[in-house]
């Protein structure tokens, strides 16, 4: 019998389908988990959902096959606990770098700059998310869904400052989402050519001027 048995899982927001992984009672218990869910996150970036396995990722974790079944049931339930996880690891350096309070277009900037940080030390992202949208398309789309409403809620906040214009809102959001995306996939995935702060001042220079020629010019 093992010492770490697992704690039922409980049923509450939708969201809750994404934390698979059963909660484990004891530090060595979330060590495992740890490892487990962080060998996935290589094991899933390296050779995709299809060709990882779950002896790759117990392999990669350390840990013997049986501790895999301690906290999953398979592979697709590992796969969206890792989703759901990596969204956490982004919320959590976007949080960090937003400790202390900034104008709103500053915010902006140091919310970017931990994105694109965080996805030069965790590449995998792009190509796990990617596939999630095949593999799991609500954990795709809470991902995206989630991460825009923060946005949203960031420019709510700044329009009721009076730092930023009236009228911004949901689009406004996805647009500035879609933008970070490709800017982290271009600049810390494919290439490390500029600096997470320089793609960042690059982005907030379109925010705050747009990129119409001057009138008059």
């Amino acid at each position: 019998m093992t010492t770490d048995a697992p704690s039922p899982p409980v049923d509450s927001d939708p969201a809750d389908r994404l934390i698979s992984a059963k909660t484990p009672r004891t530090e060595r218990g979330r060590r495992t988990l740890r490892k487990l869910l962080d060998a996935a996150a290589v094991e899933f970036g390296e050779r995709g959902f299809h060709e990882a396995s779950i002896t790759g990722i117990t392999q990669r974790a350390g840990t013997a096959l049986g501790s895999f079944y301690t906290y999953f049931d398979s592979k697709d339930e590992i796969f969206r606990a890792l989703v759901d996880d990596l969204s956490g690891k982004v919320r959590e350096a976007a949080r960090d770098a937003l400790r202390e309070p900034l104008p709103a277009l500053e915010t902006e900037r140091a919310a970017l700059t931990a994105f694109l940080q965080f996805a030069r030390n965790h590449k995998e992202i792009y190509r796990i998310i990617d596939e999630c949208e095949f593999v799991d398309p609500a954990s795709f789309r809470i991902h995206y869904e989630s991460t825009a409403r923060r946005i949203t809620e960031r420019l709510g906040e700044g329009a009721r400052k009076g730092e930023l214009r009236e009228g911004l809102g949901e689009a406004h959001a996805w647009a500035i989402m879609g933008m970070n995306v490709f800017l982290g996939l271009r600049y810390a995935v494919w290439s490390n050519d500029l600096l997470p702060e320089d793609v960042a001042d690059l982005a907030n220079s379109i925010l705050r001027e747009g990129i119409a020629a001057p009138k008059g010019s």
